[in-house]
């Protein structure tokens, strides 16, 4: 039995429970606290990026291919050269080796002698780096100098596999990992101690948030001592009694609890039918109604057999074919009173039997209409 659909809209079943989960999510009550370390980022606090290039080494005929990689070649004789072995001019047939970009994240605060951990992956056509070791490799920062070294062996998540009539291939097997696999050589200085002014920088920006980190600050310390400048950034004077103590100070300003405020808006993502919306979302007075035309073919073929005693019968296929329509009988017009909130005008909408993609179009249309008292973000 064939079905097909020539127009209307035929719903996931998992949609339903992905938006009720949203919702829920979205529920979330503005008046809830949040600690302040949750939603601020300390200026000066931060990690740092590191980038190196190398070659990784004792591959299973997994490597780069020298004729079509020649940066390959290229680094294998220079690192060949300063071991002592002059190979120029010969002809190199190895696919042991490949080239790789190394990346590493510098944490604030980080020694000189403690590890971290590296992600390797190939430049050229190397098809997995299983059982490869990554030779010396420095991993410079954005200002050129080099602040950690990587060696090691690569842990590969995936593999790949191939024969001459088939191929197989799970995961991502040309790119790695090496779990502590830099050291670091040099710290980024960074005098937290003698900052006399620190500046907090908000990681979703919006005035109301600003202002109420700056007073539970002020009333945590007992003084006027932070001052929301903007949407984004509240510097706090460093009170003379805890000058010496920096870490203290951070840590009593990083569990104080707010609540954090939030702009009207609705995020829709059309590819996945996936809807949030902010519990300030509010709906000026409007009426909804929602319906469509759905065809339902049906095929279900049925086989014809002759008698058994029949001698010039002969078997045949006959065409069975049922069409459904729906004119989207028994919807409804609902009219919602002005101000309603998100959990009112869900239940209106799922009163009308609408599922969540229709629900994005709705959203729209309550919009371009003016009714809607939030933004609409379509990701």
């Amino acid at each position: 039995m064939s079905e097909s659909i020539i127009h209307g809209r035929k719903k996931k079943p998992g949609l339903g429970l992905l938006f009720a989960l949203c919702l829920a999510l979205a529920a979330w009550h503005p008046a809830e606290a949040a600690r302040i370390k949750d939603i601020i980022n300390i200026e000066g606090v931060r990690d740092n990026m590191l980038v190196g290039y190398g070659l990784v080494v004792g591959l299973n005929g997994t490597g780069d291919s020298l004729t079509n990689s020649p940066f390959t070649a290229t680094s294998l004789t220079g690192m060949l050269e300063r071991l002592g072995i002059n190979i120029r001019g010969d002809s190199l047939k190895t696919k042991n080796v490949a080239a790789v970009m190394v990346t590493a994240t510098l944490p604030p605060f980080s020694a000189q002698g403690s590890h971290i951990d590296v992600t390797v992956s190939t430049m050229g056509d190397a098809k997995s780096l299983q059982g490869g070791t990554l030779l010396v490799t420095p991993l410079l920062g954005a200002d050129g100098e080099v602040y950690a070294v990587s060696q090691g062996t690569i842990a590969v998540g995936g593999f790949a596999a191939e024969g001459k009539g088939a191929s197989v291939t799970k995961g991502v097997p040309t790119s790695g990992r090496i779990s502590n696999g830099a050291i670091v050589e040099r710290h980024i200085p960074f005098a937290l101690a003698d900052l006399p002014v620190l500046h907090l920088s908000l990681r979703n920006p919006d005035f109301t948030t600003s202002q109420r980190i700056a007073n539970a600050i002020n009333t945590s310390l007992k003084g006027p001592y932070a001052v929301a400048h903007d949407n984004a950034n509240v510097s706090v004077t460093v009170p003379p009694a805890m000058k010496d103590d920096m870490v203290a100070l951070l840590t009593k300003i990083e569990q104080i609890g707010i609540a954090p405020d939030q702009v009207a808006k609705v995020v829709v993502d059309e590819q996945s039918g996936v809807i949030v919306m902010g519990d300030n979302v509010r709906i000026s007075r409007v009426a909804i109604a929602q319906g469509s035309l759905t065809i339902r073919i049906t095929e279900t073929p049925q086989v014809s057999q002759p008698n058994a005693l029949s001698t010039g019968g002969t078997t045949t296929q006959v065409e069975r074919t049922a069409i459904d329509v729906n004119e989207g009988e028994g919807q409804k017009l609902a009219v919602l009173s002005a101000g309603v909130s998100l959990q009112e005008l869900v239940q209106s909408l799922n009163a009308l039997g609408i599922g969540p993609r229709d629900m994005i179009t709705i959203l729209q249309s309550i919009k371009a209409a003016g009714a809607l008292q939030a933004e609409i973000e379509v990701i």
